[in-house]
């Protein structure tokens, strides 16, 4: 590949940049200045080498985010603070996006990644990828409640897969339920529809899985880290390159 190519993908900026730092002769490429943008490597075997570091490349990144209430999934917004905002500079320059969405409201587990093949085979509706949410509810879910999550929740406009209601516990003095919540699908305000359907109310929700990735506990809210080699292994069932 061109080394420009080389050195924005190992996150040293954009394009305008990265030419910069070859002309002012502060890139070498296997111990020689380099200072030509068009020059090819080979990223496997030739070492290039930056304020005394050598660069690593990597085509694909990605991002674990305990997502913040008041925090969109977005890239871009001009009203409020995206998860975008939250991330590194390398975030930026690889162009990440979030891998789904959480609600404003919603906090939680969120995948960010530049890898757009992998991002639509966990979205794509063929895979059935779980996402499991803990929640707050106003209101006592019953047996019954678990049985209708379990049969598929009627909505308005459409018919909910089949999904599974955990009751966690109860209080029936504040009239509060503590549940999990598995479902394949990823509709606007699915899991807080399919409790209201139920006469009961969410007042808070937190995805806590999707797919083989869970929410790391170590992180508080607005943190994130990298996935670790063996996420990033998990995500080969989707059967894409990672």
């Amino acid at each position: 590949m061109r080394l420009d190519k080389f050195l924005i993908e190992a996150g040293l900026g954009s394009r305008t940049e990265v030419k910069q730092l070859l002309k002012k002769k502060q890139i070498c490429v296997n111990d020689k200045i380099e200072t030509s943008a068009k020059r090819q490597i080979d990223a496997s075997t030739d070492e290039i080498v930056f304020d005394n570091q050598r660069l690593v490349y990597e085509k694909y990144v990605y991002y674990l985010l305990n997502k913040p209430k008041g925090v969109i999934s977005a890239t871009e917004d001009n009203h409020h603070q995206t998860v975008l905002d939250l991330l590194d500079k390398t975030a930026w320059d690889k162009e990440v996006f979030p891998v789904g969405r959480l609600d404003i409201d919603t906090h939680g587990l969120l995948l960010l990644t530049n890898n757009g093949k992998l991002a639509h085979a966990m979205l794509s509706p063929k895979k059935h990828v779980e996402k499991t949410y803990r929640a707050k509810v106003a209101g006592v879910m019953t047996k019954e409640d678990v049985a209708a999550f379990a049969e598929g929740i009627t909505l308005k406009d459409f018919v909910c897969q089949p999904a599974r209601l955990s009751i966690l516990e109860v209080d029936k003095v504040t009239d509060t339920s503590f549940v999990e919540i598995t479902i394949k699908e990823g509709k606007f305000h699915q899991v807080k529809r399919m409790v209201q359907s139920c006469g009961k109310t969410v007042v808070d929700l937190q995805r806590i899985s999707m797919g083989p990735l869970q929410l790391d506990t170590s992180l508080a809210l607005g943190e994130w880290r990298r996935l670790s080699a063996e996420e990033v292994a998990s995500l080969a069932e989707f059967g894409v390159e990672l």
